[in-house]
């Protein structure tokens, strides 16, 4: 057998996972330089190259590819083995990786992630957030947290009590001199600010009321991809906003944003945590799903 290590192993995977060697090193916790030596010290071992390389971008080869089917689970496997020996202390230690929606990462941070840690001493904290809505296992993730609707049907869900809500908003000096629109339809006679999702198509404002759903694909001079830019575009007057109204509170109590059309807001979506269910939960992973379940019931 070849004379690799785990550490080895684990640096391939993270560059298959993450794409570039910058990202990969920051997951291992090792410098770029670091986790080159290792990858090369692997290839050397096992007599064949894992990726192409550029100035510009790594990809995996053939045998790469073969390398990264084969070990991935089998890793998996001997990672959750080290966790279930560690789960016998009772003590949580490790690092919970979590994938989240930004807008939804502001709102658990604080309740949840940061109270798990001040429970848990021995505990990191590794969020990423991503607009992409990614394959949480694939991409060595404990666990996802996305709104109800877009958690994947073979995971297991966890409502964190932290219903999501929405709100159509502009600067009042944009209504004083366009008007406020009354009904979805006014929009089209209306700027609006146009947000672009990760997969590159325009996101579509929905609306509900008394049974009757509408989406709206607005129009408007500018278009973004994120949305703290649209509340930014907003408050300076360019055109409505569909925003989360978690970010906007301030905003609205300080009249610098105007919400409208509150009466076709679609109902609120639950806001959850998720993670596979044919996974062995390391002592780590129950007592962040134990917290969730008590925060969102609200006797922790």
């Amino acid at each position: 057998m070849a004379d690799v290590s785990l550490s080895e192993m684990e640096a391939a995977l993270a560059i298959a996972r993450r794409g570039t060697f910058r990202a990969a090193a920051v997951d291992c916790g090792v410098s770029p330089a670091a986790l080159s030596h290792q990858v090369a010290k692997l290839e050397a071992s096992l007599g064949v190259r894992l990726f192409h390389r550029t100035t510009r971008s790594v990809s995996l080869t053939e045998a790469g590819r073969l390398f990264v089917e084969r070990l991935a689970p089998a890793l998996r496997d001997v990672q959750d083995g080290v966790e279930a020996v560690k789960a016998q202390s009772g003590s949580p230690s490790g690092t919970i990786r979590i994938n989240a929606a930004i807008t939804a990462a502001r709102e658990f941070l604080e309740p949840l992630a940061l109270a798990f840690l001040r429970r848990h001493p021995s505990m990191q904290l590794d969020l990423v957030t991503d607009g992409r809505l990614v394959d949480i296992v694939a991409e060595g993730f404990d666990f996802g947290v996305r709104v109800a609707g877009l958690v994947p049907s073979d995971m297991i869900a966890v409502p964190l009590g932290l219903p999501q809500r929405y709100a159509v908003v502009a600067s009042p000096a944009y209504l004083a001199e366009r008007g406020t629109p009354r009904t979805p339809a006014d929009l089209l006679g209306h700027d609006c600010i146009r947000v672009r999702l990760p997969g590159g198509t325009l996101f579509s404002w929905h609306f509900e009321r008394d049974g009757d759903v509408v989406n709206v694909d607005v129009q408007g001079r500018v278009t973004l991809d994120e949305g703290t830019l649209a509340r930014s575009a907003a408050r300076e007057g360019m055109g409505l906003a569909y925003l989360h109204a978690f970010g906007i509170g301030g905003d609205v109590a300080a009249g610098t944003l105007v919400p409208v059309l509150a009466d076709w807001m679609p109902p609120a979506e639950d806001l959850c945590l998720y993670y596979p269910g044919r996974r062995h939960l390391s002592a780590a992973m129950s007592a962040f799903i134990a917290l969730a379940r008590a925060r969102a019931r609200g006797i922790a």
